[in-house]
């Protein structure tokens, strides 16, 4: 799946799709809510109303660049939050390679935030330790959300996603701390987006007159659009997580700007009374 915005390519790398049991992230999603939303359905919902999601990396080649943006869970972890994400084998690397993309052709990794399902792949098991996936990557981390976890990754399972996906790439010293607003390559800017955590960002996009968001988790779903005030159970802040995505589709809505989110899309925001709606873009 290709999309470009003017010379830039977002390629979509799935490594897996998830249907209902998404309760724990979204409980206010319920069938019946989701039913009296038919615009999400057949894209972003079952006719059962079971919401239909992915976790997935873009990855952004500009002119100049090769950008791999959020990292999903990766293979062989341990210590998750959610059971069925530990001793994963999954074929992401070798889906990469298909796209075009080896591991060692990206030249920079950029994480929207520091949750589990967006930094595995930082990292892989060789010979029992923990090395940097991609060998010739920088990784961008924002600073305030790197700041935060280094102090507050202290249960069981977030202690474990920094210590295996985070830690071992600042050891290797393949990590640059970036401001929130960084201008990170001559196409992409960074915009503050936080809320879900504490230093989330979303990536926007300009070239030749055509425009993308990045928007990682500011919404876990199109439902969100609709329910601003639906905030993820993994919000760090949910009234800021709130303020946050009305301010962001509040700017981009009803222009052309297509919208990649960090577990659907991606898709054009339009007005819809107070709130929005995302028209699925193929």
């Amino acid at each position: 799946m290709v999309w470009t915005i003017g010379k830039v390519k977002i390629t979509k790398i799935v490594e897996m799709e998830l249907t209902g049991g998404t309760r724990f992230i979204l409980p206010q999603a319920t069938p019946q809510e989701i039913q009296a939303m038919p615009w999400l359905i057949p894209q972003f919902a079952s006719p059962e109303g079971r919401l239909t999601m992915s976790v997935h990396s873009w990855v952004v080649e500009t002119p100049s660049r090769r950008i791999l943006v959020d990292a999903c869970i990766g293979n062989d972890k341990q210590g998750r939050g959610v059971p069925h994400w530990n001793g994963l084998d999954k074929p992401y690397l070798q889906d990469l390679a298909r796209a075009g993309y080896p591991a060692d052709s990206i030249d920079t990794v950029i994480c929207t935030h520091l949750h589990v399902d967006h930094v595995g792949w930082n990292t892989r098991l060789v010979d029992g330790q923990w090395v940097p996936t991609f060998p010739n990557a920088r990784y961008l981390f924002g600073r305030i959300e790197y700041e935060y976890w280094k102090t507050h990754a202290t249960d069981a399972a977030h202690a474990a996603v920094f210590a295996d996906s985070v830690e071992p790439v600042i050891d290797a010293g393949v990590v640059d701390l970036v401001a929130s607003d960084a201008e990170i390559a001559d196409e992409i800017t960074l915009i503050p987006t936080p809320g879900h955590s504490p230093g989330h960002v979303a990536l926007h996009i300009r070239s030749d007159g055509e425009e993308a968001v990045l928007s990682g988790d500011v919404a876990h779903h199109p439902c969100q659009m609709v329910r601003l005030d639906w905030s993820s159970s993994f919000d760090s802040d949910a009234l800021l997580s709130i303020e946050t995505r009305r301010r962001l589709f509040s700017r981009f809505a009803d222009t052309p700007t297509l919208l990649f989110g960090g577990h659907f899309g991606p898709g054009r925001i339009v007005s819809d009374g107070d709130a929005f709606r995302l028209v699925a873009q193929p």
